[in-house]
Formats: structure tokens, sequence, C-alpha cells
């Protein structure tokens, strides 16, 4: 088994480099569709959790799901809440925070406080979905900035629209968590962009989505906010996801013109 430390491959390398290098350890890549489960492990990744940026900073890795979970900025692989949730549940990363290994009740508690931009029922949705073999990011977030393919007009316009909307909305970011404090908002958004499993998946160049996946609360989604999601995406077909009990289910809506009766 070929292992590559991270801190010592990956210093001073580039976004595209760092996604071209590969290991040969395939014991936690499983692009077939079954249920990807806990296995032990005698080498895991190891990552350290970053409060400030609300990420987890991979120090070292192993195996091949870091090909298609994560993103790259510097040289350095970052995961989301989830994503580092997910790889601790199949024993494929030692989750750290000031040099102390966090166990999974811990790292539960965090995603539960949904302070991360994750709370428990999109944690749901990602692993069932992530357990299946998909690739998925969170909606809008480019696997990488070093290189944005011009074949994927959609998701830049996408891109750049939520970043100039963030930058003009951050003068006013204290006040408005004040407002909210404490104050469920129930509506639909779009978390995930949702990909097919696929082993030459790169982050480089991933293409368009097969579709953005959108939370709901216990209602269905409007006409208006299903349409309000339809330009926000570019056209990229929209899924639903509603979660009940623990239970994820997911629908879809058509346009069906209905013939006019004489």
């Amino acid at each position: 088994m070929e292992v590559e430390d991270y801190a010592s491959s990956s210093g001073g390398t580039s976004d595209s480099e760092l996604l071209t290098q590969d290991t040969n350890d395939e014991e936690i890549c499983d692009y077939s569709g079954e249920l990807l489960k806990f296995k032990c492990r005698k080498l895991t990744s190891k990552a350290n959790w970053k409060d400030e940026l609300g990420m987890a900073e991979i120090v070292s890795y192993h195996g091949r799901l870091w090909k298609s979970t994560g993103i790259v900025r510097d040289g350095k692989i970052y995961y989301s809440i989830e994503e580092a949730l997910f790889m601790a549940e199949i024993g494929a990363l030692d989750l750290l925070r000031d040099d102390l290994c966090l166990s999974l009740e811990e790292i539960y508690k965090m995603v539960s406080q949904g302070k991360f931009g994750c709370c428990w029922e999109s944690f749901q949705v990602y692993r069932h979905l992530k357990s299946l073999g998909y690739i998925i990011g969170r909606h809008g977030v480019p696997w990488t900035l070093k290189r944005l393919v011009k074949s994927e007009p959609k998701l830049n316009e996408a891109t750049e629209e939520i970043n100039t909307k963030c930058d003009r909305e951050a003068e006013d970011k204290s006040t408005i968590i004040e407002m909210f404090k404490g104050m469920h908002i129930d509506k639909v958004k779009a978390i995930f962009d949702v990909y097919p499993p696929n082993s030459n998946f790169k982050k480089t160049s991933p293409g368009n989505p097969s579709f953005v996946l959108c939370l709901t609360s216990s209602l269905p989604p409007s006409k208006q906010e299903i349409s309000n999601l339809e330009r926000q995406c570019y056209g990229i077909p929209l899924k639903f996801c509603n979660i009940e009990n623990g239970r994820v289910s997911f629908f879809s809506f058509n346009m069906v013109e209905l013939p006019l009766l004489p």
C-alpha cells in the first residue's frame, strides 16, 4: 500500500498539481453505488478543525475519497463539517481540535448547533447520497479557484453572483445576525450540487452537476419559490428533499399543460 503524507507531499504545490496526485489505496473509494460503511483502517486521514473558517484543513490524507471530497484553496484541501463528519463515521478521518481527536459525539454536537452552514437535516441528506456513491459539493462553492473551466458558464455566473451578493451584504452581517438570533426561518433553499458516481471526477473540471438539491420544510415549496430557484440555478435541474423521522425523501416537479375542456 503506497502512502503519501500531505505535510510532506503537498507543501508548495499548486491546486492543479495537488488534484493530479493519486494513491493506490482503494479501500475507501467505491463508485459502484454500494453503501460506504465503517471500516477499520490501518491508515486514516487527519484534519485540523478551524473554527474561524468553519472547516477542517486536511494535514494528511490516505485513500482516494479526497479526490471527490472537499474544496482546494492555495494547495490545501478543506472539508466542510458535513464532509468531515461523514468521513469520520466511515473511519476514514481523524478530526482534531487543539491537537485532541474529536469523538463522533462531539462532531454530532457541532453539526446539531447549525453554526457552520450545515444543520442536522442537511447532513442526513449528504450522508444518504454520499453513501450511494454520489459526488456532492455545497451549492455555488467552486471545487477549486485555480482553473475555472470555460465550459461551465452557468456555474461560474452563479458563483460570481453569489460572491457579489455576499460582498454587498457583508457590512450588514452583524445587524442581520441580531435580527434573526433565535429565529427559525422555514423555507426552501438550495444546499448541494450533486454529481453522479464517477471514478474519473476532477475538481479542476467537474462540469455542471446533474441536479441541484434543495431542502424543504414540512410544506412543499410554492410555485414562486420554485421559479426563483430555477432562475438562480440557471436551468440546472432541481430536486427537492424532505426529512421526516430520519427518513430522507426526494421529489421533483414537472411543468404539465392540461388540455382545455370543451
